[in-house]
């Protein structure tokens, strides 16, 4: 079982630079995706349902603003849009298909880099994300939560961690809540525990300020966080960067899972 995650910062954006096409060559069995900034009627065929793909989407109420989508070969035999608490879904960030008992999660994680209002957004998102994220593990089901959660969990994670300290994304409480998720709730970041020495090569994210990509000065704040047993059976992880369709690398990992 392969799964791609990609943040693509505007799907009219990424589709213009090939991303769909390079999407069916990677013959994954689900794609999640963030940051569509569409809307329903923004969406083209391709965008909708690429050959041999069914589309699933939440869209924020905002146009031209975040958004949650996931591709799967096989038909969902569940959707869940949203997480059911009406600020949070107002702004599609939550999106999870289940075949069997196997869960496949679209998460968009908000940034709080604008501003100290959105940071309390953000924090206040990780308040009440906890939970959920204690029930999924408590569920019984697989699940794989793929998605941009704009954190970078630990300095190996972002080029200069130094000078980042007060900065959104590797705040000490955002990275003590990523601690607990993987500690406490036992969640395992998949391509930290295939390569637990990666730095460079595992970055997802480079601001485009400056020579950041061309330099490499990144951030891994792209995850795929999965339940211990499905975790088990990762083989690889990749981030792919020899196409660049938005600010933020696709992150695929392949699974000794069936769907």
């Amino acid at each position: 079982m392969r799964i791609i995650t990609a943040n693509l910062n505007g799907i009219r954006s990424a589709a213009s630079k090939g991303f769909f096409e390079w999407m069916l060559r990677q013959d994954a069995d689900c794609v999640c995706v963030q940051e569509l900034k569409a809307q329903q009627a923004d969406m083209r065929s391709e965008m909708l349902a690429p050959e041999g793909y069914t589309g699933y989407f939440h869209y924020a109420d905002k146009k031209g603003y975040s958004g949650v989508g996931i591709y799967s070969k096989r038909l969902a035999d569940e959707v869940i849009v949203g997480l059911g608490i009406a600020d949070i879904d107002a702004e599609g960030r939550y999106l999870e298909a289940r075949f069997g008992n196997l869960s496949v999660i679209s998460l968009y994680l908000p940034s709080g880099s604008s501003g100290e209002d959105r940071q309390q957004v953000k924090f206040d998102f990780l308040a009440r994300f906890y939970p959920h994220l204690a029930a999924l593990r408590a569920s019984g089901r697989e699940v794989v939560i793929c998605g941009d959660w704009n954190i970078a969990h630990k300095e190996i994670d972002l080029k200069n961690w130094k000078s980042n300290q007060k900065n959104s994304g590797f705040l000490p409480e955002e990275r003590a809540w990523m601690t607990q998720v993987l500690d406490e709730l036992v969640w395992v970041d998949v391509h930290r525990t295939l390569y637990p020495e990666a730095t460079g090569e595992a970055y997802t994210w480079w601001s485009n300020r400056g020579q950041a990509w061309a330099k490499n000065v990144g951030w891994r704040i792209d995850y795929q966080l999965a339940t211990p047993t499905l975790a088990a059976t990762a083989t690889s992880a990749t981030v792919y960067k020899a196409e660049r369709f938005s600010d933020h690398a696709p992150l695929i990992v392949d699974y000794d899972f069936h769907i």
